[in-house]
């Protein structure tokens, strides 16, 4: 049976958490889980943003090329198909004019999301704004590694309370305020 609990207010029904996700999502006994998948995701990232940065066509003289290349295959891909109408008119108006603003907010975006997730600060947010890219690349088409990224990222983000707990975040969140309340002083 499954336990469920008025609450304060009478109009609020809370249901308890199942004992799995309890552990996996609410107890610091499970962040050797969360460390291991949250460093092969920085890694992952910070490797494909260290090589963007500085670049030819990203980060460097022709910032911005590199970007209009790759989203003009994600346009050709439109013709095709393999992208939506919507996502395409999204790259042929927005991000393809402004192509190097764009090239540096990829480039070091991926390297701070990656250094975010190594160090374990604000894992949450960072495993959020790597979801958003691994999800817009998605949406370009390009299939790679992003799936697996993007499913390990949902999953720091659903657990973000002790995703970080070996790292900054152990530190960083009662800090903060967050999850963890701060003691009161007496």
């Amino acid at each position: 049976m499954t336990n469920v609990n008025r609450g304060d207010k009478g109009n609020e029904i809370i249901v308890e958490e199942n004992p799995v996700s309890r552990f996996l999502f609410s107890n610091t006994r499970s962040a050797w889980i969360w460390l291991i998948l949250r460093l092969y995701l920085g890694y992952s990232w910070l490797e494909a943003g260290w090589g963007k940065v500085g670049a030819e066509g990203w980060t460097g003289e022709n910032a911005g090329a590199a970007i209009e290349g790759y989203m003009g295959g994600a346009l050709a891909r439109a013709a095709e198909g393999d992208v939506a109408t919507w996502y395409a008119w999204f790259l042929e108006q927005v991000v393809i004019p402004n192509a190097t603003p764009f090239a540096y907010m990829v480039a070091w975006g991926e390297v701070l999301v990656g250094l975010g997730l190594i160090v374990g600060f604000l894992t949450g947010i960072a495993a959020f704004f790597g979801a958003l890219m691994n999800m817009s690349f998605l949406l370009a088409g390009t299939v790679s590694t992003n799936p697996v990224m993007l499913m390990i990222a949902i999953f720091l983000i659903l657990a973000w309370k002790v995703a970080g707990w070996y790292g900054v975040d152990r530190w960083a969140l009662p800090y903060l305020g967050t999850p963890w309340k701060r003691k009161q002083k007496e």
